[in-house]
């Protein structure tokens, strides 16, 4: 434990701290790729003397990245990424560790934006972000903190397109590497990891059965992909919404039906959404939803649902099951939405498998080194994760399932680089 550490740090209840090293144990027993990155960091020292300040979801395995992070030389903050995915016994572990962490679990909205700028106020070097909220931080009130920062990584889609509407305008002060972009993060993390945590957090909320139901997924992306297809597992039927029309061809021929939101809004059971984009059900879908429609979020910010316009259609609201609240409407239906809109893997479930995390975080850590190593020569600038980085968490990956893949030989690597061999 460092003194400094829990000094400045602002948490809920430093008693629960055992209960957090349990479950950070239990993580780091089944992340082997980071468990390797942490041997390497722990004799190269990349962050030796910076500092690192990290928002993410934050609970058990986003703590064993700081952890690894930190052995890698690096003094780290850590704040949260989402007012209801904080585990304030893991923060409690994490400050006995020696890390400094500003975040408690359902902070209100003032209260957790000033722990994120708390988090910053520390005067990184470098950052880890998901959803940009440092970033816009950074580049909104406090420019004054700009200066000491070198770069970063950022972990979603949402967090991508804050930066690249930023670069657009010429506004980016530091280049950041965008993790969700690399395969080894949305072919693994956003596809199987979505797809399982978000029927993790629906099924441990609601104990109701999904067979034989119908499941609208609003939005084909990668995310949207891993929810249907484990909805599909479940024995639901799948209907797909979407605005792109390669994307709905491909929900079709994955054997799904697609159609606009206003027509799957009468037929669905429970909806999931994954568009990282506003208002994707609103009012006109309310009106013709059946009576005990359960609604859920799995994109990062809490708009996706227009709880607004929902509420604007109801006589009352109430909690009738942790993380559940019914919306009474003004007929008589009864329209249910999890976890407050916000992400329902994570603030009504423990988020995606370790196994998962232990790709993309060492994705994360391996970027972080990278774009510390070059930040001069990338410039203000998004980048992706060097294919080499990706290549290697995924050999890493293979390493450790104890399976082995086949190599090119010397003439079949001629032959691909010749136009004249056939």
């Amino acid at each position: 434990m460092t003194t400094l550490a829990k000094q400045r740090s602002i948490i809920a209840d430093p008693s629960a701290a055992p209960d957090g090293h349990l479950k950070i144990d239990w993580v780091r027993a089944h992340m082997p790729v980071l468990n390797r990155i942490r041997e390497q960091f722990e004799q190269e020292q990349p962050f030796k003397g910076l500092k690192v300040c990290i928002s993410l979801h934050l609970e058990a395995k986003t703590a064993y990245l700081a952890k690894v992070v930190q052995a890698g030389g690096a003094e780290v903050t850590i704040t949260g990424s989402n007012p209801l995915s904080t585990q304030d016994d893991v923060c409690a572990a994490l400050v006995e560790d020696g890390i400094t962490v500003f975040a408690k679990y359902n902070p209100s909205p003032e209260e957790y934006k000033q722990l994120l700028i708390h988090a910053l106020e520390t005067k990184p070097d470098l950052i880890i972000d998901d959803g940009g909220d440092l970033v816009t931080i950074l580049h909104g009130e406090r420019q004054d903190l700009l200066p000491q920062v070198r770069g970063g990584a950022e972990e979603t889609t949402t967090g991508i397109l804050r930066l690249r509407a930023l670069e657009k305008e010429g506004q980016l002060k530091f280049p950041m590497v965008a993790v969700n972009d690399a395969f080894c993060k949305y072919l693994f993390d956003n596809r199987y990891g979505t797809g399982q945590s978000v029927w993790d957090g629906i099924n441990r909320t609601t104990n109701l059965v999904v067979a034989g139901k119908t499941v609208v997924v609003v939005g084909y992306g990668w995310c949207g992909k891993g929810v249907a297809m484990r909805a599909k597992g479940l024995g639901a039927n799948v209907i797909v919404t979407e605005i792109d029309a390669i994307k709905a061809v491909e929900a079709y021929m994955d054997g799904f039906a697609v159609m606009p939101m206003v027509e799957a809004a009468k037929q669905g059971d429970f909806f999931v959404t994954v568009t990282g984009n506003r208002d994707v059900i609103r009012g006109e879908h309310y009106d013709v939803m059946k009576n005990g429609a359960i609604l859920s979020n799995a994109g990062h910010f809490d708009v996706e649902v227009n709880k607004p316009e929902l509420e604007a259609r109801s006589e009352s609201k109430r909690t009738v099951r942790r993380n559940i609240e019914e919306y009474a409407l003004k007929d008589g239906r009864k329209i249910y939405v999890l976890a407050e809109g916000r992400l329902v893997n994570l603030a009504a479930g423990d988020g995606h498998p370790a196994e998962i995390m232990d790709m993309t975080f060492a994705l994360q850590a391996m970027s972080l080194k990278h774009v510390n190593e070059q930040y001069e020569t990338i410039g203000n600038a998004v980048v992706n994760v060097p294919y080499v980085l990706d290549e290697q968490v995924a050999r890493y990956k293979l390493e450790s399932l104890g399976t082995s893949i086949d190599k090119l030989t010397d003439a079949q690597v001629a032959y691909l680089d010749s136009w004249a061999e056939h």
